[in-house]
Order: structure tokens, then C-alpha cells, then sequence
């Protein structure tokens, strides 16, 4: 049954080619197709067989920016500055979950060749954040995890 339309299809086309520009044949091709698809998926659907498109999984940011940093720390001649992976490396800093200790040694160095404004912001969030926790009972063990991933920026950047 299929064939029979592609044929129809083809026989199509060969007559109307002649009278056609490249344009116009390349869109009746296009239509065409996507005609051939919809009823190839419409017999597929009918006899019961799942037409799903796998999407390749993409990388995280937080997988991106541990990448980026593993890059600068082990592969300096290749790396490349990229903003994006910066900003999200100095917003997740000081959560444990998204950058582990072995990260966080790595994060460290690279915080030592910030510049401008963004190791300005860098320690005046960190200070901001010291003197919340200031403010607070010490008893969470998160809070205090964190309290020492700032101190140790603010060690460095200071």
C-alpha cells in the first residue's frame, strides 16, 4: 500500500516537474514527504506499535560547570572562559550538593584568578551571607558546611 502511493507520488511528480521551478519542486518534495510520514505514523499508531523519539540527554548546567572547572584545573591549553559556567559555579558555590569537596578544592584555585567585578561581588554576597549566619543558631549541620565554604572564600578573596 505504501509503495502504491509512493509511486503515485513519484508518477506525480515526474509530470509536474516539467512545468515547476527548483523552488516550487523542492516544496511539492517536502509536502510530499511529510504526507508519507503522517500515514506511515497513522498505519504505525493503528497496528499498535509506540512511535517515541529518544532526545539525547543533555549535560546539567550543574554537570557543565563542574566540567568547565575540571577542564581549567586539568587541561588549561584547551579551556575557554565562558561566562555562563562562572555564573553558575559562584551562585552554587557554597551548596554541597551541587559542587562536592573535591570540586570545591578545584573552585578555590580558580577563585584565585578572578578579577573585576566579579570577585567584587563574589566577596560582597559572601560577607552578606557570613552575617546572616552570624545572626542564626549554629546548629544545622548544612548551615555550618556552608559557613566554612564562605569563610574559606572569604579568606582567599580578601
Amino acid at each position: 500500500m505504501i509503495t502504491e502511493q509512493a509511486t503515485k507520488e513519484e508518477e506525480l511528480i515526474a509530470e509536474e516537474e516539467e512545468e515547476l521551478t527548483p523552488e516550487e519542486k523542492r516544496k511539492l518534495e517536502r509536502k510530499l514527504k511529510k504526507e508519507r510520514k503522517k500515514k506511515e505514523k497513522q498505519l504505525m499508531r493503528e497496528a499498535g506499535i509506540s512511535i517515541k523519539k529518544v532526545e539525547p540527554k543533555k549535560a546539567s548546567g550543574c554537570e557543565r560547570a563542574l566540567a568547565y572547572l575540571t577542564s581549567w584545573s586539568k587541561n588549561p591549553e584547551e579551556w575557554k572562559f565562558q561566562k555562563t559556567r562562572q555564573t553558575w559555579l559562584l551562585l552554587h558555590m557554597y551548596d554541597k550538593e551541587k559542587v562536592p569537596d573535591k570540586y570545591f578544592t578545584i573552585l578555590l584555585d580558580y577563585l584565585q584568578g578572578l578579577q573585576g567585578n566579579a570577585r567584587d561581588k563574589t566577596v560582597q554576597k559572601a560577607e552578606a551571607f557570613m552575617k546572616e549566619f552570624d545572626g542564626s543558631d549554629g546548629e544545622d549541620p548544612n548551615l555550618l558546611e556552608k559557613c566554612e565554604r564562605i569563610r574559606q572564600v572569604l579568606q582567599l578573596l580578601s
